[in-house]
This record gives structure tokens, C-alpha cells and sequence, in this order.
């Protein structure tokens, strides 16, 4: 899942890399120059770029993310508004839940580890782009180890466009199936109180497509869309930039896809996909 954090107007953001589709986002963060995140989040299942991951969704088992990482700035052009800005970004995103009977090795419940690393460049304020490695592991051994590299855009400039956010991602798996992967989206937000600090209507609308068996061999390409509705709110939590976010997606997918979450998964064309969340910057 994507933090999506809205920044008021002149507050420090950086760029923030999702693990598992390497979208970027901007997070609010307060002055210097190491930007710590950590982020904890419920779900009513594991599904990723539209496909069953880990967890089938429902509310039988509720799988745990704790993710931490953040951004370093390595060279800030003086006198600018973030302009000419370099970042070291990284995120670890861990996943827990209760562990399956075949599900034996050791640590048993802890079934996912996302780790990604990359550069970000805000050449201008309102553009921000980004390379990343991400190494994807299963520490109880219940998937293999993949590698992907990513390119990723994000666009929220203050004109009709950037009020979109619009996003876009490419990537390509140097380990595992293979194949490529892209996806596009938008998630336009709107303060739904004049109060500072006041509740955001967040609409994430989001296509993806994997290319050339990258779901799994042989699978051709395929694709999905997501969309739905979310809801944040900043939180006072010690000296944080905090937020706490619901969002509920429906994830629609072609009919290969959707069979490919056979046996494990649900088959359903339309998956409801709920997130409650607590993010947290500094």
C-alpha cells in the first residue's frame, strides 16, 4: 500500500517509494536533512498489483505490515523551493499474520520482507522521479526471492494536473518470472474542513498491467484497475507528522489473472480491498 500523506501548502515533503509497485508518494515531514517513516497497517487481506500475494481477502486471518525506511537528502540547491533536490530513499516493509499448517518454517508468521533502496530527483517543485532495487523475500519460506528495478514519475505541481497526482511506474523483475510490469494512476484529495489539520477525501484510481509472464510463466500480459475512496487525518503523535488513514479499494481483473489465484486465492472477478493505517514521519 501507497502512503498517502497530504502536505499543507509550504510544509517539507519527500518522495516515498512503495515496495511492492514502486509508485512514489510525497510525505510531510518536518526540517533537516534525515527524514525517518514508519508506518504500521491492517488489511482484510494480501493481494498485490491486483493478484493474491500471501493472504486470501477476508477477515479469517488479518495480516500485520510494519514498514520503516525514509529519505536522506544528498544535496539540496540553495535558495530554491526544493528544486534540484537528491534523495536516498529506502523502505523495509514486513508482513505477519497467523501462520498457515504448512507454513512450518521458522519464523513462522512472518511471511514477507520488501526491501527496496533507490535515488530520487525533485528537479523542479511538483516533479519528483525516482530509480529503485527492491529485493522481495518470504523469511518463512512460503515464496521465493525476487528482484525488480523500477523507474517512477510523480507529478503534483500546483495546476490542474498536479492536482491529480498523477503517477506511473515501470518496472522489470531481473529475478523471479521475469517480465515487465507498468502501471499509471491518479489520486486527486480534497480537505473536507477549512480547519488546518482537518480531515482529506482521497480518490486513488489506478491501472496496471504485467507484460511478458511477469504474474507467472506463461501467463502472457494481464491486467487489472483498482479504485475507491480513502480517508486521512492528521493525528498528534508526539513530534511526528502523523497520519491515520482508511481506505477501501475495488480491485477488478481479466479473467486469466483472476484464475491464476487458484487454489489459494479467491477466483472473483471484483475484490473488495480494505487498509486501516497509522503512518509516521519526522
Amino acid at each position: 500500500m501507497a502512503l498517502v500523506v497530504t502536505a499543507p501548502a509550504g510544509a517539507q515533503t519527500i518522495p516515498f517509494a512503495d515496495t511492492e509497485d514502486a509508485t512514489l508518494s510525497e510525505i510531510d515531514v518536518g526540517s533537516g536533512n534525515i527524514h525517518p517513516v514508519v508506518s504500521i497497517d491492517l488489511r482484510n487481506g494480501d493481494y498485490a498489483r491486483g493478484a493474491y500475494d500471501d493472504d486470501n481477502a477476508d477477515l479469517g486471518r488479518v495480516p500485520f505490515h510494519f514498514s520503516v525506511g525514509g529519505a536522506v537528502v544528498l544535496r539540496r540547491q540553495e535558495g530554491g523551493e526544493g528544486e534540484g533536490t537528491l534523495f536516498l530513499i529506502g523502505q523495509s516493509s514486513n508482513g505477519f499474520h497467523a501462520p498457515r499448517l504448512n507454513e512450518r518454517a521458522r519464523p513462522r508468521s512472518w511471511y514477507e520482507s520488501n526491501n527496496l533502496l533507490g535515488i530520487a530527483w525533485r528537479p523542479v517543485k511538483g516533479v519528483s522521479a525516482a530509480a529503485t532495487y527492491t529485493i522481495k523475500t518470504s523469511p518463512n519460506a512460503i515464496a521465493t526471492t525476487s528482484h525488480e528495478a523500477s523507474l517512477t514519475f510523480l507529478y503534483t505541481a500546483d495546476d490542474r494536473v498536479g492536482r491529480l497526482k498523477p503517477r506511473l511506474a515501470v518496472t522489470r523483475r531481473t529475478r523471479g518470472n521475469g517480465g515487465f510490469y507498468t502501471i499509471g494512476g491518479i489520486a486527486p484529495s480534497f480537505e473536507l474542513s477549512k480547519r488546518e489539520n482537518g480531515p482529506t477525501l482521497g480518490l486513488p484510481l489506478t491501472v496496471g498491467i504485467g507484460w511478458d509472464g511477469f504474474y507467472a510463466a506463461d501467463s502472457g500480459t494481464r491486467a487489472y484497475g483498482s479504485g475507491g475512496i480513502s480517508l486521512s487525518q492528521p493525528v498528534s503523535l508526539g513530534g511526528a507528522k502523523a497520519t491515520l488513514q482508511a481506505e477501501v479499494l475495488a480491485l477488478v481483473r481479466d479473467n486469466q489473472l483472476r484464475r491464476l489465484d487458484a487454489p489459494s486465492g479467491t477466483t472473483a472477478t471484483l475484490i473488495p480491498y480494505a487498509t486501516v493505517s497509522l503512518a509516521m514521519a519526522w
